[in-house]
Order: C-alpha cells, then sequence, then structure tokens
C-alpha cells in the first residue's frame, strides 16, 4: 500500500541566483503534526510563481521516494532530503508509469484527484544545486505529479495513500508527459488525453495546440503544444524556441 512519508511546506522567499534575485517557493521541508490541505493550498505553503506553480489544478505537488533514489543513484549524490524537488507530499509507491491522470485517492480525510504531470522549471535546478534538473526530470519520465483536492482535509506523515476511483482512458502520468515532451504526437493518443476530465486547461490546451498544428502544417517536425503559455512559462532546460515550435 502506497504511504505518505512527509508534509512539506514553504513560502515564497527572494533569493540571490546568477547575479539576479529570484522569488520561489521551491523551498519545502517536512512539517510535525497534521496539516489542514485547502481547495488552493497546504496550510502553511506558498508558491513564488503563480503563473506556473499552485492554483486549483496544482494545489499539491507529489514526489516518489523511489524517484528519489534513482536521482541519488545517477547524479552519485547523498544528500538529498525531503522535499528538495519542491514536493509537497513524499510518497512511497504510485509510480508515474502507473498512476493515471484522473485517479482519485484519500488521505488522511482529504480526496484528491491527479490533474497532471510536473510542469519543471529551473528553479529545481536552484533547489538540487544541479543546473540541468528541470531537462533531466521532463526526460527521465520521473516527473511526479500534481492533484486538485476534491476534499478539504487533513493529512500527515505515515497516513495510507487508498485509492477511490479510476480515471477514464487509462492514461499515466508518465504517457501523458512523453505526448507533450517527446517528439511523436499521435492523433489518437492526443484525443484520447483530451477525453480525460480531470486533465488541467493547461495540458488540455497543449494537446488541442498539437492536433491544431498537425492539421494546418502535417509535416511540422516541431513541437507547438510547447508554445502554449502554461507550458511555454516553465518549458525545461533543454528545450529551445524556434519561431513557431520547440525543438529539443
Amino acid at each position: 500500500m502506497a504511504q505518505l512519508l512527509s508534509v512539506c511546506v514553504g513560502l515564497p522567499r527572494d533569493i540571490e541566483w546568477r547575479g539576479r534575485t529570484v522569488r520561489t517557493g521551491i523551498w519545502k521541508e517536512p512539517v510535525p503534526g497534521r496539516r489542514r490541505v485547502r481547495r488552493l493550498n497546504i496550510d502553511g505553503d506558498g508558491q513564488g510563481d503563480l503563473g506556473g506553480h499552485g492554483g486549483e489544478q496544482r494545489a499539491v505537488f507529489v514526489y516518489q521516494i523511489e524517484s528519489y533514489r534513482y536521482w541519488q543513484q545517477r547524479l552519485g549524490r547523498g544528500d538529498f532530503t525531503h522535499g528538495q524537488f519542491g514536493e509537497n507530499f513524499t510518497i512511497e509507491g504510485l509510480p508515474d508509469d502507473e498512476v493515471c491522470i484522473g485517479d482519485r485517492y484519500r488521505i488522511g480525510t482529504a480526496l484528491f484527484e491527479v490533474t497532471q504531470p510536473r510542469v519543471t522549471c529551473y528553479r529545481v535546478g536552484i533547489r538540487t544545486n544541479e543546473p540541468q534538473m528541470a531537462a533531466l526530470l521532463t526526460s527521465s519520465g520521473r516527473p511526479g505529479f500534481y492533484l486538485r483536492v476534491l476534499e478539504e482535509g487533513e493529512v500527515g506523515a505515515g497516513d495510507a495513500i487508498l485509492p477511490v476511483a479510476q480515471g477514464p482512458e487509462r492514461m499515466t502520468v508518465a504517457e501523458v508527459n512523453a505526448l507533450l515532451y517527446t517528439g511523436r504526437h499521435p492523433r489518437a493518443q492526443l484525443e484520447r488525453a483530451l477525453r480525460i476530465p480531470a486533465l488541467s486547461p493547461g495540458w488540455r490546451g497543449s494537446f488541442e495546440a498539437l492536433i491544431r498544428n498537425q492539421e494546418v502544417h502535417p509535416d511540422a517536425t516541431g513541437n507547438a503544444g510547447l508554445i502554449q503559455p502554461a507550458a511555454a512559462h516553465t518549458a525545461a532546460l533543454g528545450f529551445r524556441q524556434m519561431g513557431a515550435c520547440v525543438k529539443f
């Protein structure tokens, strides 16, 4: 059974980075006891960039301890602590290649729904002291995922994560992430993703843009989905915008 290992929160702060001041809420730290989860946030938590993070569709960010272990081995590091990837919930279980968009889970007294994979930005590289971390997260198939709060409640470390309902279409977080970020965007898969009511508006807009681009430019090789505001705002390092499309 999947389990909540830690609840991590942190308020936005200004940090100095490469000669400029960056406002960020990525410094999350585990907190003791139980915390109230509300529609837009966990008590004591905040985001510095509300255009790319937070809001109803991204109220809680989840990352798995198994992915921590993967990065520790791949990067040869042993200094990661819970919250280092900016997550609110550090969990055991529920890998990105099994959790599906629209799945619902009961944690403590709150009810959640999976809405989208994480869209990474450069701030995670600052927090982990690994400049390419955003691009690595995107390309690894281990982005983590966001939750919408369907019923407010209290959660705490040690809570079981109980499956309540499965999302339609059974598209995993890893599949949806790859559908946007890899070079292949099969029309059938895009339409399948758009049939999932829980899919967040930002990702929905990106997939709709890909379909429109295929209709107008059937031979295009770029990624029109990444120039949509929700995607382009936090496009991972390693992607380069080129006119009307984004290429690897």
